[in-house]
């Protein structure tokens, strides 16, 4: 995905966003192995909204969770897999 909207000009401003939102928080994701506040705020709220998405919906080989299930298992990977204070963030909208 990367590539693809570097070779698009109007996806441009956004493909550092899509290389970097699989880095992990605590520096185990990928492509970079960046860590904590190294990964841009926008890459890690964005790594929180794909989660989300993600789980939230249909997948070939699963059925969706429930939103509660989600907002579970987001916080139980805050601090590690996502910045702790993105997921409070998230879950403080959602749950609104």
């Amino acid at each position: 995905m990367y590539r693809i909207a570097q070779s698009a000009p109007e996806f441009m401003p956004i493909a550092d966003f899509i290389l970097k939102h699989h880095e992990w928080w605590n520096g185990k994701g990928y492509s970079l192995g960046l860590s904590g506040e190294d990964i841009a705020l926008d890459c890690r709220i964005l790594a929180v909204v794909d989660a989300y998405d993600v789980m939230t919906n249909d997948r070939p080989y699963r059925k969706r969770m429930p939103h509660e299930k989600v907002m579970a298992e987001l916080k139980r990977c805050s601090g590690e897999q996502f910045d702790l204070y993105v997921v409070e963030m998230f879950i403080d909208i959602m749950d609104k």
